[in-house]
C-alpha cells in the first residue's frame, strides 16, 4: 500500500503542512569534495541561487532555503587515527553558522564494542568540537535497546547537550525514541520509498523526531517525495538523484541541490 492510499490519520499532518529541514548524512572528505562542503556552508547561511530556469529573470537573486538541521562528519569511518588538517577547518566553519555537526559512530548493528565507540566519541569532541553524534547502522530490535541506551547515556555524559541521531534506516522498536533526539526511520531507494508505510507508533511524536534519507529520486518526482515525507511525519529529509553504489549515494551533491533546498525553504508550500 502506498502513502496515497493510507487511511487518513488525524494525528498526522496533512500533505503540504509543516516545515521541513535538511539533514546531510555525510559528504565525502573535504579534500575530495570541496564543492559539496562549500555548498553546505552557503546553504547553512540561509540562501542559495534559485533553480536554473529562474536565475536570469529580474528579481530572482539568492532565495531563502530550508534550514540545515545537522551534517555528519565522517573522516575515515569515524574520526580517524589523528586530527585531519582538512576536516578541522571545514568543521569549524560549519559550526560557526550554527549548524549541528555530528560525529559518525558506526555501531555495527550492535556488534561494535562499547569502548571503541566511546573512544571515537572522545576524539570527535577533542579534535572537531562536534555537537553530537550520528549512530550509523543503529540496531532496531528490542533485545539491543539496553546497550544502545547505555551508549546514548554515556554520550550525553560526555557532552551535556549532545544531539543524537540514531541511523536505523527502518522503523525500530518504539523504545529507541526515548534515547535519541531523532530517528532515521527510512534509508533507501526511491523505488521503495514511494510505496513505504509509516509505523503507527510514530504518530505519538512530532515530525522533528524523524528523518528520511532517500537516494535515486528523479528530479521529476521531487515534489512527490516531499509529499510522502510530510504525510509520514518526517521533519528532516535528504533526497538525492545519486544512486547507491557501495554506500556512496550521499558523498556528492544531488544534481538538483539548489532546487531541493529552496523547494522546502521558508514560505514554500505544496
Amino acid at each position: 500500500m502506498s502513502y496515497l492510499s493510507t487511511p487518513a490519520d488525524t494525528t498526522r499532518a496533512p500533505t503540504g503542512a509543516g516545515p521541513l529541514g535538511v539533514g546531510v548524512p555525510g559528504f565525502a572528505h573535504p579534500l575530495l569534495a570541496p564543492t559539496e562542503w562549500a555548498e553546505l556552508l552557503r546553504c547553512s547561511r540561509g540562501f542559495v541561487l534559485p533553480p536554473e530556469p529562474l536565475r536570469d529573470r529580474p528579481g530572482h537573486g539568492y532565495v531563502p532555503v530550508a534550514p540545515v538541521h545537522w551534517a555528519v562528519l565522517n573522516v575515515s569511518n569515524g574520526p580517524g587515527a589523528r586530527p585531519d588538517p582538512h576536516c578541522m577547518p571545514a568543521a569549524a566553519r560549519l559550526r560557526e553558522t550554527g549548524v549541528r555537526l555530528l560525529g559518525h559512530l558506526d555501531t555495527g548493528r550492535g556488534a561494535r564494542p562499547f569502548g571503541e565507540l566511546i573512544s571515537d566519541a572522545h576524539r570527535y569532541l577533542e579534535w572537531y568540537k562536534v555537537d553530537g553524534f550520528w549512530m550509523d547502522r543503529c540496531p532496531t530490535d528490542r533485545t539491543l535497546l539496553p546497550q544502545t541506551r547505555r551508549i546514548a547515556t554515556t554520550l550525553r555524559t560526555l557532552l551535556d547537550d549532545s544531539y543524537l541521531v540514531f541511523g536505523h534506516g527502518s522503523h525500530p522498536f518504539p523504545g529507541y525514541a526515548e534515547s535519541a533526539d531523532q530517528l532515521v526511520t527510512f534509508t533507501g531507494a526511491w523505488a521503495d520509498y514511494r510505496w513505504s508505510q509509516v509505523a503507527e507508533w510514530t504518530a505519538d511524536y512530532p515530525p522533528e523526531r524523524f528523518c528520511h534519507l532517500v537516494h535515486g529520486v528523479p528530479r521529476t518526482h521531487l515534489d512527490e517525495a516531499l509529499r510522502i515525507a510530510r504525510w509520514q511525519g518526517a521533519g528532516t529529509v535528504y533526497f538525492t538523484d545519486r544512486r547507491d553504489q557501495g554506500g556512496n549515494a550521499w558523498e556528492s551533491l544531488p544534481g538538483y541541490w539548489d532546487e531541493f533546498v529552496s523547494r522546502i525553504g521558508p514560505g514554500v508550500s505544496e
